[in-house]
């Protein structure tokens, strides 16, 4: 649900806009005309309980200097609550003086209309959705073809949600069959990629989240069945940042190549998984993807994949353990991630990656989740 923001004006040109910029923001607001008349009045003010509460408060220029705003000179601003969220609006360019108002009720910052209108209509949206800390955005990419890097991006998303955080599985791979299929939901009713090729701008993160296939207690964004595969990257760019905005955590499956799409994508990574097996070739393959990828993405980390694939045995050949992987891609070490038999059949029948809670990859996503929550995730790696 929509917070309410808080509108403090007694100047009805500037109260028309403000209110303009709220509807175009799908923003709900709540108007007091005029503030308090002093100090000693503010806990029977009209506004005071919004005040406190509302997430962004926008107090028109015409009240800033009211004297039960601090207007009047003097140290004493007994009964009013200084708070985050309260910006001064105006209109005069020209008039120095508005930010001393703005300094003396507390405001954050002095907004000047019309020039601010597109920032403060972002800003009355972030508030109106309840922004906090952005999501933390994990990308995987697969340093060769067929190296896993969807399996372990809808195991960490099917983790995530299962630990209790609220997780959003994008799917950046056009040409990877889908994830909602991975997941077992491709007739799950909601919006896929192509729904949203034309957006441009700002993405209501709420709306994008209500739109989309529920699966698995996540919220997915993956292809559908049709033709369609290119998405410009100013609709990467709007999709992800609606997604971000709604906090907890986002999980993108990304392809090997480096487009302008899938470098919008990595530009909002936070941190990045290369999964890569023990495998000379694969490493080498996985040398030029990691190159191309940390153009842009500056945290990029290396999953290693024992050898044997899914019915081989494990164990490493002479020399290339997933240190010495690691050390070849010269990218820090994440984890070792060995194979883990039965998830094929799995996913025939529609049982998503990490579903098993005893399975080693259920084991690594934990571990991995367990440190990138907690900001301790380092170059000593995550081992199960």
């Amino acid at each position: 649900m929509a917070e309410t923001i808080l509108i403090v004006t007694e100047d009805e040109e500037l109260l028309d806009d403000l209110l303009r910029l709220c509807a175009a923001a799908g923003a709900e607001a709540e108007v007091v005309h005029g503030a308090p008349h002093d100090r000693m009045s503010w806990a029977g003010w009209s506004g005071a309980k919004a005040w406190e509460k509302a997430p962004l408060v926008l107090v028109g220029d015409d009240c800033a200097g009211a004297h039960g705003f601090g207007g009047s000179p003097g140290p004493d601003l007994s009964g009013i609550l200084r708070r985050a969220g309260v910006l001064l609006v105006g209109k005069d360019l020209d008039d120095p003086g508005v930010w001393e108002r703005g300094a003396r009720i507390g405001a954050e910052g002095v907004v000047m209309l019309p020039d601010a209108e597109s920032w403060l209509a972002g800003r009355i949206a972030d508030a109106s959705e309840c922004v906090g800390r952005p999501a933390l955005t994990v990308g995987v990419l697969g340093g060769r073809g067929g190296a896993g890097a969807s399996t372990l991006a809808c195991a960490l998303a099917v983790t995530a949600a299962r630990e209790g955080q609220r997780t959003m599985l994008v799917d950046g791979d056009a040409l990877g069959g889908g994830l909602d299929v991975l997941l077992g939901g491709e007739r799950t009713e909601g919006l896929r990629w192509p729904a949203f090729a034309e957006s441009r701008g700002r993405v209501g993160g709420g709306a994008l989240e209500e739109s989309l296939p529920r699966l698995h207690d996540l919220s997915v964004l993956s292809w559908d069945r049709g033709d369609s595969v290119l998405i410009p990257a100013d609709a990467m760019k709007s999709v992800l940042s609606a997604a971000r905005r709604r906090g907890g955590v986002v999980v993108v499956d990304l392809p090997r190549r480096v487009d302008e799409t899938v470098a919008e994508a990595l530009a909002q990574t936070d941190l990045g998984l290369l999964l890569v097996p023990a495998e000379l070739r694969a490493v080498a393959a996985a040398h030029r993807v990691a190159s191309r990828t940390q153009m842009v993405l500056r945290d990029l980390r290396a999953v290693v994949r024992t050898p044997g694939g899914p019915g081989g045995s494990r164990g490493y050949g002479p020399g290339l353990d997933e240190g010495e992987v690691a050390r070849l891609l010269r990218l820090p070490l994440a984890g070792e991630l060995p194979w883990e038999p039965g998830l094929l059949e799995a996913a025939e029948r529609g049982v998503p990656p990490g579903t098993r809670t005893s399975g080693v990859l259920a084991r690594f996503c934990r571990d991995f989740w367990a440190q990138a929550l907690s900001g301790g995730v380092s170059g000593g790696g995550v081992s199960v």
